[in-house]
């Protein structure tokens, strides 16, 4: 595939749901001569779920796929083990390999949602991370000084307030710049709070006698209820999730985010976005717009019929305040409540279960459960079990 240098297109790309890009004179160039560039990206299994805040950098990875590019998928099966604690203000805990290898096994097929994976070059950072010893270990951490970890604003912050900062946290950096090396990267893709784990890529290529990488850096993605999306706070939209919770989730997010979410989680066009947002400050209802959004997403994720199955099916259980036709049925292992949400997957684990049940938004058979209620609880074939106004399963 030849590479195309229309410049629409490249400015596009430099400039959709980008917050920085090192060198942008530099890189501008490189994409406007016609060379075919290695663009990288590496996301940890820290979870078995990629969410839509992960699609922000995977749709730019596809914008220089469309272009022509060579992709480049890390799965960070070794980086995952050490844990990358440059978007969180207390240590991440270290993972069993054994809970990364099981969170992993099906993070390509969900890249490739997004990107054609078939021409994509993955990769595994275990492939040369687990080989090095520490003499170059050494080697690498030589080109960093401590004090250029310690600016870094969220170790800052918990070194001044006395919150332990392991020593391991410092290798993430030397790791993550080193899986540029490896693959010999022209641009990696990321986030804000990768920075300087990117700009570590930018400065091991160096010491390798590599040309430095560009960089490119995406925004951070709010969650459905305003916070940073999140799998450990249950904010987010995932890959993988059914039609109905995609669009149920998107009618969920704040009217302010709803343009920010069409912008860097969809590839409608700028121009149409536009005109959506010179309609809700004129006065139309953010609700309209969200149920474009909610469509978009599933129609991308999962096709045109489901998303208009999805669509008809919010109507009927939130706009009509119905119960569907169409209920799931379940037949789980235990008639218990809590083991009922999380097997129709309603709730992604039996914590969110017993979390959603205190506060006092789960029904049996159209009666809320009150809050207090001692468990287990249980239940019985027959029972409708509801979670909101969007989620129902009749147990069989």
């Amino acid at each position: 595939m030849s590479v195309s240098v229309d410049s629409k297109k490249i400015k596009e790309l430099l400039t959709r749901g980008v917050e920085e890009v090192i060198v942008k004179e530099h890189l501008q160039r490189q994409l406007q001569s016609g060379k075919k560039l290695r663009i990288k990206l590496g996301i940890d299994p820290t979870s078995p779920h990629l969410h839509i805040g992960r699609s922000i950098p995977l749709l730019k990875m596809r914008d220089f796929q469309e272009l022509g590019h060579q992709l480049v998928f890390i799965v960070g099966d070794a980086t995952g083990v050490i844990g990358d604690t440059s978007d969180k203000d207390s240590e991440r805990p270290m993972l069993a390999p054994r809970q990364v290898e099981e969170n992993m096994k099906n993070y390509v097929a969900q890249a490739g949602k997004i990107i054609d994976i078939q021409k994509c070059e993955v990769r595994y950072n275990s492939e040369w991370l687990e080989k090095l010893g520490y003499n170059e270990i050494g080697a690498q951490a030589e080109q960093f000084s401590l004090h250029e970890f310690n600016a870094r604003e969220n170790i800052k912050r918990r070194l001044d307030a006395g919150t332990r900062v392991s020593l391991r946290e410092l290798l993430y950096p030397l790791m993550q710049g080193y899986d540029s090396v490896a693959v010999q990267a022209d641009v990696e893709l990321g986030g804000t709070d990768q920075r300087f784990n990117l700009l570590a890529g930018r400065t091991l290529q160096e010491f390798y006698k590599q040309p430095p990488q560009d960089i490119v850096m995406g925004p951070l993605l709010q969650g459905t209820d305003g916070r940073k999306m999140s799998s450990s706070w249950g904010n987010t939209i995932d890959l993988t999730a059914e039609p109905n919770e995609i669009f149920g989730k998107v009618m969920t997010i704040p009217d302010k985010l709803v343009m920010r979410y069409f912008t860097l989680t969809t590839r409608v066009p700028m121009e149409i976005i536009k005109e959506y947002e010179q309609a809700m400050r004129g006065g139309a209802n953010p609700r309209d717009f969200k149920m474009k959004l909610g469509f978009e997403l599933v129609r991308f994720y999962h096709s045109e019929k489901a998303a208009q199955a999805a669509e008809a099916y919010f109507i009927a259980t939130f706009q009509k305040k119905e119960t569907p036709d169409d209920i799931p049925k379940l037949k789980p292992t235990a008639y218990d409540i809590v083991t009922v949400l999380v097997e129709a997957k309603i709730c992604s684990s039996k914590a969110e279960a017993r979390r959603a049940i205190e506060q006092g938004g789960v029904k049996i058979n159209n009666v809320k459960i009150k809050k207090g209620v001692q468990l287990p609880l249980l239940v019985r074939p027959g029972d409708i079990v509801q979670k909101g106004k969007r989620f129902f399963v009749k147990l069989i």
